[in-house]
């Protein structure tokens, strides 16, 4: 598994101008929290720790199952726990939904940042540094990865998928006053102490919407960067469905008027 180096950090850094490495401050020090919310990813879950683990960032790895069915318990409970000492492993008695198991990953936050990272391989661990430069360089709060501003290489597929994806965004920003091309990714980067202060209570994956609208009230200098993605399908375990893009839908009017 490649692990990130100086000279791949300042690479990474590179590539996403203006986040330079020579803009950091020499002697920046700090721990990163990875949240991963779990559910029924056996096919998947190992590798992806795995990825993570191999990121030379000093880390804090937080995963929680959320009522797993298929198999992912187990791997969590007899791998993962018994050879991965620095992954804390948090149990849902049952499914309650992403955003719920990003709560109670939130309340295990040591770190001084964190980054909300799906367990489906669909997103690269290798591209922290380029999420993490704005807010080490002094510039945001946090910062929103995105699939549609010209990054690595994409999977093409599912166009309605990505239709509805931009609607979504383009709503929210009439709502926040934010410009972002891609406000339901799963990359965001937080200052820990800012995540901490967010009243969060959506429980499945309308918890996009409501953090986007909350960043952007209590007024978070917000950045964007561009990152790759390799989307699955359906057949290949694509949770997401029509139901939750019409609850994402009603979360933007929600918590741009009534919390």
């Amino acid at each position: 598994m490649e692990t990130i180096t100086e000279a791949g950090l300042s690479a990474a850094l590179t590539q996403t101008k203006p986040q330079r490495l020579d803009s950091l401050r020499a002697d920046t020090t700090f721990t990163l929290s990875v949240l991963i919310p779990v559910y029924n990813e056996a096919k998947t879950i190992e590798e992806l720790v795995q990825r993570v683990r191999a990121i030379d960032i000093e880390k804090q790895i937080i995963l929680v199952d959320d009522g797993s069915t298929d198999g992912t318990r187990e791997i969590l409970r007899n791998k993962i726990k018994n050879n991965c000492p620095d992954v804390k492993v948090v149990f849902h008695q049952k499914n309650q939904g992403k955003g719920a198991a990003i709560r109670t990953a939130i309340n295990h936050i040591t770190g001084d940042y964190a980054i909300i990272q799906d367990a489906d391989l669909e997103y690269d661990p290798r591209e922290y540094p380029v999420l993490l430069a704005p807010i080490l360089e002094g510039k945001a709060d946090a910062v929103f990865g995105s699939r549609f501003a010209g990054g690595g290489a994409h999977r093409v597929h599912l166009f309605w998928h990505m239709v509805a994806n931009k609607t979504l965004t383009t709503l929210s920003n009439m709502m926040t006053n934010l410009n972002l091309t891609d406000m339901e990714v799963c990359y965001k980067v937080f200052k820990s102490d800012v995540l901490k202060k967010i009243n969060l209570k959506s429980n499945r994956f309308d918890f996009e919407p409501e953090i986007t609208a909350k960043v952007a009230k209590m007024h978070c200098r917000v950045f964007e960067v561009p990152i790759s993605y390799a989307g699955r399908d359906y057949d290949e375990g694509k949770k997401i469905g029509w139901k939750d893009g019409v609850k994402a839908l009603y979360t933007i009017f929600k918590y741009r008027f009534f919390d």
